[in-house]
């Protein structure tokens, strides 16, 4: 392999400046956000200097294209694709290793001058991470995008996913225009970090995907009396809190009765109201982030998750209120891309594993219109979404070469 690791690292790196905080070592870049956009135009702009083709389409997704000149236009094109959006506090390999490896790969490609009989795109997808639901950029480009969804999406602070779009030059219905027609799609491959432990505490190099979970995310309030702290009797308080705080106690026992060795349910953000050290919470507002491999099993969970928070309610004095913003069904990668990737690892000499991938992914909308294909390699200690996150940069480099083999394979063939 010719991969440059070295070129790759430091690419890397100087992706990760953007939306850097000091304080905490954290990436902030969240969907349609002022650092998410000024990365997206630096990856264009440096891929032009290269000598690549760049564009943004509708609803901000990064495409960079290479292909060999005697390549007709409307061939279908092999895809490398994964995110540029973080979390609050992320690090800097979830989402974006994939999108640098793609370019390290079309970087190998082009200066070796290998003949392709097809055209490569690198996708740096939008707002995967779930500011606004999750998936909005992999949504518009495999069609499963609504204006629906454009016009009634908000994140949980409450700006709308049509507010943030303009903020950037976008204009929300434009979105619907980035859906890719099926038939110029050869396949679709994603590199990723695992984002869990499995790879890493086995001592496996590669992780060959078979299938993704799925995953619904609600905001949820509990709504009840704020009060003085020290005057309103314990046994005739309507504390919101103890509402979330009970909610919080039932999470295993929903899980145990209605969920698989594969189900996740996670609160990751609650806000009291009015939020004074000396007031009983007379409202919180919080997130309910459920996963499963098995769609029959998130129904059973939403029941169970709505059932539960209406009997605590009833118990705490309160209101329950919840809005669905996203269902995102599980998905099973092409059994024969498994297979591909397999043989190409084998080819490598690199040890891997099939296993599911219980994070949510762009590749799983890819699933329903083309050939999709998910690759991971390990992260220390399992850590992801956190300033901590790492892998080590050998990890990278096998997954990269692996990821350059597929994608080699696949455009140099002609069927």
């Amino acid at each position: 392999m010719d991969i440059n690791i070295e070129r790759l690292k430091s690419t890397l790196m100087e992706l990760s400046k953007f939306g850097y905080r000091e304080d905490d070592k954290g990436i902030y870049r969240p969907g349609f956000s002022e650092a998410d956009f000024a990365a997206r135009k630096w990856l264009m702009s440096i891929a032009e200097q290269e000598g690549f083709i760049t564009r943004m389409d509708g609803v901000g997704n990064v495409i960079i294209e290479y292909h060999a000149e005697d390549v007709a236009p409307d061939t279908p094109a092999v895809m490398i694709g994964s995110h540029l959006d973080s979390v609050p506090a992320g690090g800097m390999f979830d989402g974006t290793l994939g999108v640098i490896a793609g370019l390290e790969c079309i970087r190998t490609l082009k200066a070796q001058n290998i003949k392709l009989a097809k055209p490569i795109w690198v996708i740096g997808t939008s707002e995967e991470e779930g500011r606004f639901g999750g998936m909005i950029g992999a949504q518009a480009l495999t069609g499963k995008l609504t204006p629906h969804q454009i016009l009634t999406s908000h994140d949980p602070d409450g700006i709308m996913l049509s507010d943030a779009m303009r903020s950037q030059g976008l204009e929300p219905m434009e979105a619907l225009s980035a859906r890719l027609n099926p038939n110029l799609i050869d396949s679709f491959f994603e590199l990723h970090i695992e984002q869990g432990p499995v790879l890493d505490q086995t001592g496996v190099q590669i992780g060959v995907v078979e299938g993704i979970s799925g995953v619904f995310k609600w905001i949820v309030k509990l709504i009840g009396k704020a009060d003085h702290a020290g005057t309103a009797p314990m046994e005739m308080r309507s504390d919101a809190f103890m509402g979330l705080a009970d909610f919080a106690y039932q999470i295993n026992r929903i899980i145990a009765e209605d969920g698989t060795d594969t189900t996740r349910i996670t609160v990751g953000k609650a806000e009291l109201k009015p939020g004074f050290a000396h007031t009983i919470a007379g409202e919180v507002d919080f997130t309910i982030v459920a996963r499963d491999m098995d769609e029959t099993v998130m129904e059973n969970l939403a029941a169970s998750c709505r059932k539960a928070l209406s009997a605590i309610a009833r118990k705490h004095k309160l209101m329950f209120e919840y809005e669905q913003v996203s269902w995102l069904t599980p998905m099973k990668c092409t059994p024969s891309i498994v297979e591909f990737i397999a043989q190409q690892a084998q080819k490598l000499k690199l040890n891997y594993q099939v296993m599911p991938s219980g994070a949510g992914h762009d590749s799983q909308f890819f699933t329903d219109i083309t050939d999709t294909g998910l690759i991971f390699i390990p992260s220390i200690n399992g850590i992801s979404h956190a300033p901590d996150e790492w892998s080590h940069w050998h990890d990278v480099q096998a997954g990269t070469e692996l990821l350059y083999q597929c994608v080699l394979t696949k455009a140099v063939n002609k069927n």
